[in-house]
């Protein structure tokens, strides 16, 4: 490996005031790296540009204002608290852009936090589970310190970084952050079924993390023939590709290979992709290129909302003004999905929030409620109480196809809703 392994602390003594910092992400979360930098005192103005992070928050705690900024280019939940309050920042922008970013030097990194596997016998890491804009910042900043984590699994695709790129390095043998997959609801289940009906043989599929996309998967063991090209996928998706329903024979993007970005789940998730030939993890502005994933046939993109007003405007990044989570690749795939050869764009989700006493189809969204897919854009609305296309449809056809789908006990108020927007002036 060249370099002798260090301490963490010494390992970030090369981060100066003023740095603009990259920070890997996810199940990658480069941990033992931050922690070792929230310590440090004598910095000022050091930036760290990032998607979700698990484990330990240190670099988001009251205290380091003026010392670490944090940018969310998408927030995880350790990040909304501190988005709040205004001690860190969000930045929205498509997960396709955000490699631009770094490689088009609009934001100048100086250098980048990783958490990489162990090398191989040719002395190359691996990106491991997170390729997404890892790939970017660790080949546009200059100065790369890793975290080399024994539990990281070694991925294939494009996630190689020689170890003659790094600056610094510490060991480690951490477990990495699992989520553990909930047992659906009767609710999501429903919705599982639905949107499962709505595949067919052939399809290549986008799903993301959740109750809903694991409902959907796991009915989907009677299907033939599917693809995958996703930004991301969790464990749901193993049985299928061990049970053969996934081959990926069809796509016209990597064909016979299952596609990623990064991947987020169990321990199981993270031993099924370790030297696995057949997962290709690739950067986010490939995954999630409008122009590659339209070539890919039936391209079937299941994403999620906060909510969805009358019209078919789609909040998924927000609750009114306050950030929940960002744009990230919603709009990538539901454009792509719509331009491919009998692609299917649905954003699915439960009709109600708050234990039944939110309606998530509404009049008008919140004040401040960010539009994620436009109502320009948006194809199929799933919820528990069946399954509408919205496309092409007046905003009088969509709005009876929206309360169709709604609670049926909100639907006689949206309907009056509905009246009211139609005549605004009556």
């Amino acid at each position: 490996m060249g370099l002798e392994a260090r301490s963490a602390a010494e390992a970030v003594a090369g981060i100066r005031s003023g740095m603009r910092v990259f920070v890997h992400g996810a199940a990658a979360t480069p941990v033992a790296l931050l922690d070792a930098l929230a310590a440090r005192a004598d910095l000022e103005g050091v930036t760290l540009y990032h998607m979700h992070t698990e484990g330990a928050s240190a670099f988001l705690a009251p205290g380091l204002e003026g010392r670490i900024r944090s940018v969310s280019l998408f927030t995880g939940a350790n990040a909304r608290g501190p988005i709040r309050e205004g001690r860190a920042d969000y930045a929205p922008v498509f997960l396709s852009d955000i490699p631009a970013l770094f490689t088009g030097g609009r934001i100048r990194l100086d250098a980048a936090l990783l958490c990489l596997s162990p090398p191989d016998g040719h002395g190359l890491h691996t990106l491991g589970t997170s390729c997404d804009a890892a790939r970017a910042a660790a080949d546009s900043a200059p100065l790369l310190i890793a975290e080399v984590n024994g539990r990281m699994p070694e991925t294939r695709g494009h996630t190689a970084v020689e170890a003659s790129r790094l600056s610094a390095w510490v060991r480690t043998e951490r477990e990495l952050p699992a989520r553990a997959a909930a047992a659906p609801t009767a609710v999501e289940s429903r919705i599982g079924e639905i949107v499962a009906g709505l595949v067919e043989d052939g399809a290549t599929l986008q799903t993301g993390i959740g109750a809903i996309p694991d409902a959907v998967l796991a009915r989907l063991g009677n299907k033939h023939d599917l693809g995958v090209h996703t930004e991301m996928f969790s464990d749901g998706l193993i049985p299928l590709i061990e049970g053969g329903v996934v081959t990926n024979r069809r796509k016209a993007v990597h064909p016979g290979r299952t596609v990623t970005s990064f991947v987020a789940g169990s321990r199981r998730l993270y031993d099924f992709v370790h030297g696995n030939a057949l997962v290709e993890f690739h950067p986010c502005d490939r995954t999630n290129d409008t122009a590659l994933i339209r070539k890919n046939p039936s391209v079937t993109a299941i994403n999620s909302a906060i909510e969805i007003d009358l019209t078919g405007q789609v909040c998924a990044d927000s609750i009114g003004h306050a950030v929940y989570s960002g744009i990230g690749g919603q709009m990538d795939f539901v454009r792509g999905a719509a331009l491919s050869a009998g692609g299917k764009a649905i954003i699915a989700l439960p009709s109600t929030a708050a234990g039944g006493a939110v309606s998530r189809i509404v009049a008008e969204l919140k004040p401040g409620a960010g539009v994620v897919t436009t109502r320009g854009h948006v194809h199929w609305v799933a919820t528990e109480h069946g399954a509408a296309n919205l496309w092409g449809l007046t905003l009088r056809e969509r709005a009876e196809a929206l309360i169709a789908l709604a609670h049926p006990d909100f639907r006689a108020g949206l309907r009056r809703d509905a009246m009211r927007l139609r005549r605004p002036d009556g």
